[in-house]
C-alpha cells in the first residue's frame, strides 16, 4: 500500500512508508525510551531493540572495535612490518588508485613517519597499468625494497606478486578473494574464501587500520610504544563512506568518531580541501561521499594516480593548497567527461530498457575514469545493479555498481572464472572488469543471469521509502540534532525522510543553476523552508514554482542550515504530490 495514496508523485515515483512491524518496533522504543516519536521511527527501521537503543546511540570503539587477531594472518603481518620497521629495511607501498586505496596508504606513510621511517609509494595509472599490482612494477620494486605492502589490492594477483622476486609481499584487501591466494608472506583480507565473513563489510583502510592496531600490541607486548591511531581515524572515515562501505556496527562508530578528528582540521591535507570546496560547516559522512571523495578520486580518475594519496598524507600546509587545488581542477574536468558519458549511456540503456535486472552501457572511448560514477548514476536512477564499460581496440574496461542485497562482485568474479571476462572482481557494491570486445553482449547477458538469480530487478525503481509524517512546527534544530545521533547515514542506513503532508507553497523561486528555494506554510502559522537541488531538470521545479495555490505532500530530509550566525531546519526536498489527487 502506497504511503498517504501518493501511487505517482510528481517524480513518478510510489511513496513507500514503514511496514508494520517497524511501527511496532517505534511504539516499543517509545515506550521504553525518552526519545522523539520520529526518532523511535528511524531506530526501528535501523532494527534497533529498545534494550540497546542507549548503545546504539552512544557507540563506543571499543566496544565495537574487532579483535584484529580475528582475522587470518594478522598476526604475521604485523609481525613482518614490524620487523622491517625494526631493521630499517626498504618498504614500498603498493596502492589502488581510489579514496580507499589513497587512505590506505597514507595510514600506513603517517604511522611509518611517526616511527621515524619512509615508505615508497607506488599507485598505478588507471589507463596504462589498470587496476591492482602488476608484473613490471612489481618486478621493479622488489629489485629496490624488502618488504611490498599491497593495500585495497592484491588478492587475486598472483603472477604480479610472484614476479616480486627479492621482496616479501603483505596484502592488506577487503575485495573478494579465489580459490587460492597469492604466494606470499601474508594475505589479510575479510573476505578471503576461508574467512567467516563477520567482517566482509570493512573496506581496506579499516583493514590496514586493524593491523596497526595489531602492530601497537606487540610493540606494548615488546616494552615499546607506537603512534596514537584515534588520530589517524579521519582516513578510516573518508575511506569507508567513499567506498560505499555499509554504515553498520564498527564502520558506523568508525565514521562517527573519525568525523570527530576531520572537524579538529588538524591534517592538512582535509584541510585544504575541505577549504577549495568551500566547505565551512563541520564535516558530515554527506561530504564525505560527495564532497571530499570525490575530489580525492579525481587524480586516479583523469590526472595523476597518486595525486590523492600524497594529498592526504601531506605534512606541508603549502604542499596541501597546491595539491588541494590541482585536484580541484581535475575534478571539474572529470564532471565535463562524466557528464558527456552519461548522456550517452543513458540513452543506450534507456533503449536496451530500464526493467532488466541489469542495466548497462558500452561506448567506444569511453573514458575508463569516469565509467564507475555513470554506474552509479545509472543504479541510483533505476534501483538496479549498473554496468558502464568504455571500449578500446579489442577490448572493454568497465565498472558497475549494485544495489541492497545484490552481490555484483561475486557474480562478476564467477563471469571471471568461467571465462566469460578477461579479468574482474571487486566486492559487493562495486566491481570492475575487462571483457573481449566480441565477447560483450554474452558476458552482459549472463551477468544478468545471475544477478536475476539474486532478485535484482524485483524493486520498483521508483519506490520512495519514507520514515513518516511531520508538520512544519515539529521541525526544529532539536529534533534534527537527535535524528543524528541515529547516524552517520550513509550505505546500509539511509538517512531519515519524511512527508511534510497537506502544505502551501507560500513563495517559490529559482536560485543557481536550477534549485528551487521554497516557503512551506501548513495553516497554522508554522513554516518550513526548503530546498530542492536541480529541481528543474525534471517535473518538481515546474510545478511548485507554479503551485502557489495548491496544497502538497513534500517528502525529504530535514537538515540544518546554518546562515549569517542563525541556524535554522530546512527540508532538503526529494519528492512532491499534490495533496488532493486531480479529479
Amino acid at each position: 500500500m502506497s504511503f498517504l495514496g501518493v501511487e505517482q508523485s510528481l517524480t513518478g515515483r510510489r511513496w513507500i512508508g514503514p511496514a508494520p512491524e517497524h511501527d511496532r518496533q517505534a511504539e516499543a522504543l517509545l515506550q521504553a525510551c525518552d526519545l522523539p516519536r520520529p526518532l523511535c521511527a528511524v531506530l526501528a527501521r535501523l532494527g534497533v531493540l529498545p534494550e540497546t537503543a542507549d548503545g546504539f546511540l552512544e557507540p563506543r570503539l571499543k566496544d565495537l572495535l574487532p579483535d584484529p587477531r580475528s582475522l587470518l594472518d594478522m598476526e604475521k603481518a604485523a609481525a613482518r612490518f614490524l620487523q622491517a620497521v625494526k631493521r630499517r629495511e626498504r618498504i614500498a607501498i603498493f596502492a589502488d588508485y581510489d579514496v580507499d586505496g589513497g587512505a590506505s596508504a597514507a595510514l600506513l606513510i603517517d604511522w611509518l613517519r611517526a616511527m621515524g621511517r619512509e615508505a615508497t609509494l607506488y599507485i598505478p595509472d588507471r589507463i596504462d597499468e589498470g587496476y591492482g599490482p602488476n608484473v613490471p612494477a612489481m618486478r621493479d620494486l622488489a629489485a629496490r625494497h624488502d618488504l611490498i605492502l599491497c593495500v585495497d589490492c592484491g588478492t587475486l594477483s598472483h603472477e604480479p606478486i610472484a614476479a616480486a622476486q627479492g621482496a616479501e609481499v603483505v596484502v592488506l584487501d577487503h575485495h573478494l578473494g579465489g580459490e587460492t591466494l597469492p604466494d606470499c608472506h601474508a594475505v589479510v583480507n575479510p573476505n578471503r574464501q576461508d574467512e567467516s565473513g563477520d567482517l566482509a563489510h570493512l573496506c581496506a583502510a579499516t583493514v590496514v587500520f586493524l593491523m596497526l592496531v595489531e602492530a601497537g600490541r606487540q610493540l606494548r607486548e615488546a616494552g615499546a610504544k607506537g603512534p596514537d591511531l584515534m588520530s589517524m581515524l579521519d582516513l578510516v572515515a573518508l575511506a569507508t563512506v567513499a567506498d560505499v562501505a555499509p554504515l553498520v556496527g564498527v564502520n558506523r562508530a568508525l565514521v562517527r568518531q573519525g568525523l570527530k578528528v576531520m572537524g579538529r582540521r588538524s591534517r592538512p591535507g582535509l584541510v585544504a580541501l575541505a577549504d577549495v570546496a568551500r566547505l565551512d560547516t563541520a564535516p558530515a559522512a554527506y561530504h564525505l561521499g560527495y564532497v571530499l571523495g570525490p575530489r580525492v578520486n579525481a587524480g586516479g580518475r583523469v590526472g595523476e594516480a597518486d595525486l590523492g594519496a600524497r594529498l592526504l598524507a601531506c605534512t606541508s600546509e603549502h604542499e596541501a593548497r597546491a595539491l588541494a587545488d590541482k585536484l580541484d581542477q581535475l575534478n571539474t574536468e572529470r564532471r565535463e567527461i562524466e557528464a558527456a558519458v552519461r548522456a550517452a549511456a543513458l540513452e543506450q540503456a534507456e533503449a536496451r530498457g530500464l526493467d532488466a535486472p541489469l542495466v548497462w552501457a558500452a561506448g567506444e572511448g569511453w573514458h575508463p575514469g569516469v565509467v564507475g560514477i555513470v554506474a552509479s548514476r545509472l543504479k541510483e536512477l533505476t534501483n538496479r545493479p549498473a554496468v558502464v564499460i568504455g571500449l578500446d581496440g579489442g577490448e572493454g574496461k568497465g565498472s558497475g555498481r549494485s544495489v541492497a542485497g545484490v552481490d555484483l562482485g561475486a557474480s562478476i568474479q564467477k563471469l571471471a572464472a568461467e571465462g566469460a571476462l578477461l579479468k574482474g572482481g571487486g566486492h559487493r557494491m562495486a566491481a570492475g572488469l575487462t571483457v573481449a570486445r566480441d565477447q560483450l553482449e554474452p558476458a552482459m547477458e549472463r551477468l544478468t543471469e545471475l544477478l536475476a538469480k539474486q532478485g535484482a530487478g524485483t524493486a520498483g525503481p521508483a519506490d520512495l521509502r519514507i520514515d513518516g509524517m511531520m508538520m512544519p512546527g515539529a521541525c526544529n534544530v532539536d529534533l534534527v540534532e537527535q535524528l543524528d545521533r541515529a547516524g552517520p547515514y550513509g550505505q546500509g542506513a539511509s538517512a531519515p525522510r519524511f512527508a511534510i503532508t497537506d502544505a502551501r507553497v507560500a513563495y517559490a523561486r529559482q536560485v543557481g543553476s536550477g534549485h528551487l528555494k521554497l516557503t512551506l506554510d501548513d495553516g497554522l502559522g508554522a513554516k518550513l523552508d526548503a530546498i530542492a537541488f536541480n529541481a528543474f531538470d525534471g517535473p518538481l521545479g515546474k510545478a511548485l514554482s507554479a503551485g502557489a495555490a495548491g496544497r502538497f505532500h513534500l517528502a525529504g530530509r530535514l537538515e540544518v542550515n546554518e546562515w549569517g550566525g542563525r541556524r535554522s531546519v530546512q527540508l532538503r526536498l526529494d519528492d512532491a504530490a499534490p495533496a488532493q489527487p486531480p479529479a
